[in-house]
């Protein structure tokens, strides 16, 4: 493996440990200013894109702010070249007290050792009920 491939590789961890940490400007330091991220569900056929690192920024925030416990339980981080994977388990409760645990992967692009795009594919699964619901 290269240094830049071991420094990328490095990035994925830093960039999932922030999330984890509910820490925006953590996430978006793994990042150009200039990144693309494509959203696992919305209107287009790449989900839905966000541009710029103010407009993806603010869309982690809401994500924190939606389900207050939310974790990327990662399985699996690879680098190869310019691109990487990151496989992971997706668990949050909603403010209703539903539960969403759901398997996906993201896709990503690099330049240098900062990530320029991001594309989420997280498996489509009904929420779960409420913890004590019947």
């Amino acid at each position: 493996m290269s240094e830049l491939d071991t420094q990328r590789l490095r990035q994925l961890e830093l960039l999932f440990a922030a999330f984890n940490r509910h820490d925006g400007a953590g996430v978006m330091a793994a990042m150009t200013d200039d990144i693309v991220f494509d959203a696992a569900a919305g209107p287009e056929a790449c989900g839905r894109r966000i541009s710029g690192a103010a407009d993806v920024r603010a869309a982690f925030e809401t994500t924190f702010a939606t389900f207050p416990d939310v974790s990327w339980e990662c399985t699996r981080h690879a680098v190869f070249g310019d691109r990487g994977i990151s496989e992971w388990i997706f668990r949050a409760t909603a403010k209703d007290g539903s539960r969403i645990e759901a398997e996906g992967v993201d896709l990503f692009g690099f330049r240098g050792d900062k990530i320029v795009s991001k594309s989420a594919f997280r498996k489509d699964r009904p929420a779960l009920p409420a913890k004590g619901a019947a």
